[in-house]
């Protein structure tokens, strides 16, 4: 185990090299000058070839990447052309409510599926599995930009309930979390009923009951634990999409992220930002599946990494 920890984690070098060299292709692609969006196109020629060479801008394109690559390897992930301050702490400062989303929406995905995934397989065509069916396929079929602006439309605005965007009290987070847990509910739905039934239907479980052991226990101990390796895999990978997937949402709800971050640097033109937010993001993305291996073996010993 340990030695597979290593290898995936040396497997790291080359993902970050190749992410990072796109990252820095397509940003350098993106038409605009930062320059302009820090002076105004009306500045003097000459402040602007100040800015220019201040900022490391008049330099070929291969030795700013090279700078970038060197103060990748230093842990340095350069300074903002906007704001001046190191996009280290930037990414900091942002990270904790991103985070904070994505797992909230994950557990919230989570319990939704495991519950009605389980009961919509053990009480196959009742109204419970259709409902449940019938749920997940809205869920699947509602985008986050629809599906939030009609939350806030109805539980903040009609009913003044919760608060419509920001994150100064616990209940802010909520329409959120819903917004972005939706549609993974729903494919985790569907998938935990298709795996429970075709777990149900294995031999050691009618072997279970046939000893007469009770049916929670023979579907809480023996099914679902097996039907979870599936459902583990693809939470796992549907967890990185929802740190990446955060920023429409982070948008709508003016949710302080890294998402929103990342928008903003975009429009400023903010290259260092932008590619700080999208490296830690696919480094974050890796490091998620890595765990989702080690759990996915910890659940089904015969797997060997």
């Amino acid at each position: 185990m340990i030695g597979y920890l290593i290898k995936r984690l040396l497997f790291l070098i080359p993902i970050l090299l190749s992410v990072s060299t796109l990252v820095f292709s397509l940003i350098h692609l993106v038409p605009g000058d930062p320059v302009d969006l820090i002076l105004g196109e009306q500045s003097m020629p000459a402040d602007r070839e100040a800015m220019r060479r201040a900022l490391g801008l008049d330099r070929p394109v291969v030795e700013q990447y090279g700078r970038f690559l060197k103060g990748l390897a230093t842990g340095d992930l350069g300074t903002s052309l906007i704001e001046k301050r190191p996009v280290g702490r930037m990414i900091r400062e942002r990270y904790p409510a991103t985070l904070q989303l994505a797992v909230q929406a994950m557990l919230l995905a989570l319990a939704i599926s495991l519950s009605f995934g389980v009961a919509a397989a053990v009480r196959k065509g009742t109204a419970v599995d259709h409902a449940s069916m019938l749920g997940g396929l809205i869920g699947i079929s509602t985008p986050g930009f629809l599906l939030g602006p009609l939350l806030v439309l109805l539980f903040a605005v009609k009913l003044d309930w919760l608060p419509v965007s920001g994150r100064e009290a616990w209940a802010s987070s909520l329409l959120p979390t819903v917004t972005l847990g939706a549609g993974m509910a729903a494919i985790l739905t569907r998938l935990t009923r298709s795996t429970m039934l075709e777990t149900l239907r294995e031999d050691y479980v009618r072997t279970a009951r046939a000893k007469g052991l009770p049916e929670r226990g023979v579907i809480l101990r023996h099914a679902l634990r097996n039907a979870l390796n599936p459902v583990v895999t693809v939470a796992g990978l549907q967890f990185g999409v929802l740190l990446a997937g955060a920023i429409v949402t982070e948008k709508i709800f003016a949710w302080p992220g890294l998402g929103s971050l990342v928008v903003q640097a975009l429009e400023r033109r903010d290259y260092p930002v932008v590619q700080g937010c999208i490296l830690c993001i696919a480094v974050s993305y890796v490091l998620v599946n890595l765990l989702t291996d080690v759990v996915y073996a910890k659940l089904d010993p015969r797997i060997r990494l």
